[in-house]
């Protein structure tokens, strides 16, 4: 692959996690699931890409998400959780607020909206990130830090670019059944050896998995389902409702026969490309959402799908339009950049159709521009 060459000092830090994650390997007798790999590549206090220190977003970092490219994408956003606050209480709780670009938005929003916000509190696991939303949010006296879950909320909960970000596991058909792919040492090298069966696991999530083809690779949800029972339960204990905006499908189209290499990808100074084991830390490692089984988890826990649909239907419902036109079309100068980054947003070759949104909650309910385009039948 021709991808950047990393500095010496990000190129030890990569070789000391490799070395790391080695040990872990040869503690758990030669080989650990992949999203054992997985969870270490990200998350391995101060080595992981998420736990480490490197700039991960923007311009200088690996990709960028949509509040960097428009403040009119947390200004709609801020549309959906007024009504929703309304609702509930005006409190909002976001996870992984990556640069703090989408908090600010949001409470800039609710506030010209005249919306009083009592508590915005931020889930967030990488420290870098950590200090970079303490900078952009000291303004915003709200604005606290959790290590995890609260005991009890209402109101708002924001997950933008989360659910893709959480390990998976590996599985593949072979003659003998659905096998996980578990990670060894060969040569030196990190490789794929053969793990237990997992049939019956592939049988609660993939539709029609017995047509499948053999050698057909693909990526169970195991974490993301459990944050998605626990977000459910977590709001089935009051009103309010949660937004996850990410890139995925439903079930049946995520383990679509086509898709047989599954969606795992990896994101290295704006470079994507599909190698896991190249320099561990270093990289951004994601997969696909598959939305039937988050939407499942959720209900499994007490919660209610309120609706699912694109991230272009759901800004078009929350008025991204009319917030575009607050800028005057006839000043080109300020208007092109944000009618660009829009069409960014909404373009089915962009991020408009790949991306989805789902809300799930309770005791609330969306408003019909938004439910007009609501394709929940469709998980």
């Amino acid at each position: 692959m021709s991808l950047p060459v990393p500095d010496p000092d990000a190129l030890a830090a990569s070789q000391a996690l490799q070395r790391h994650i080695a040990a872990a390997i040869a503690a758990a007798g030669g080989s650990i699931s992949f999203a054992r790999f997985m969870e270490l590549a990200l998350y391995a206090p101060d080595l992981g890409y998420y736990s480490g220190g490197a700039a991960k977003l923007g311009k200088d970092g690996d990709f960028t998400t949509a509040p960097e490219l428009s403040p009119l994408f947390g200004a709609a956003l801020a549309q959906v959780a007024a009504a929703i606050i309304a609702q509930s209480a005006p409190r909002l709780l976001e996870f992984g607020a990556g640069t703090g670009k989408l908090a600010r938005d949001v409470l800039t929003e609710l506030a010209s909206m005249g919306v009083a916000v009592e508590s915005y509190a931020i889930v967030e696991l990488s420290g870098e990130l950590r200090a970079r939303q303490q900078e952009a949010l000291r303004d915003f006296p709200q604005v606290t830090w959790l290590d995890g879950f609260p005991d009890r909320f209402d109101g708002v909960v924001l997950g933008n670019e989360v659910l893709d970000a959480m390990p998976v596991q590996l599985v593949k058909k072979t003659a003998d059944g659905w096998r996980e792919l578990e990670v060894t040492i060969t040569d030196g090298r990190f490789d794929y050896v053969p793990g237990a069966d997992v049939t019956a696991q592939v049988a609660q999530q993939v539709p029609e998995h017995d047509a499948l083809p053999e050698g057909y690779l693909t990526e169970l949800h195991g974490t993301s389902r459990a944050f998605m029972a626990t977000l459910g339960a977590l709001l089935a204990q009051g009103r309010g409702a949660a937004i996850l905006l990410d890139y995925g499908f439903p079930a049946h189209e995520y383990y679509h026969h086509d898709r047989d290499g599954g969606t795992l990808m990896c994101h290295y100074r704006h470079h994507a490309h599909a190698e896991p084991f190249y320099l561990p830390g270093l990289q951004d490692i994601t997969a696909h959402v598959d939305f039937t089984a988050m939407a499942v988890a959720a209900i499994e826990a007490g919660a209610d799908v309120l609706a699912y649909m694109s991230q272009a239907a759901f800004l078009l419902g929350a008025g991204i339009g009319d917030l575009l036109l607050r800028t005057d079309p006839a000043d080109a100068k300020a208007y092109l950049p944000q009618a660009n980054a829009v069409q960014r947003l909404l373009s089915p070759a962009e991020m408009g159709e790949l991306f989805k949104v789902l809300v799930i909650g309770k005791g609330v309910e969306l408003s019909p521009a938004l439910m007009a385009s609501d394709r929940a039948h469709r998980l």
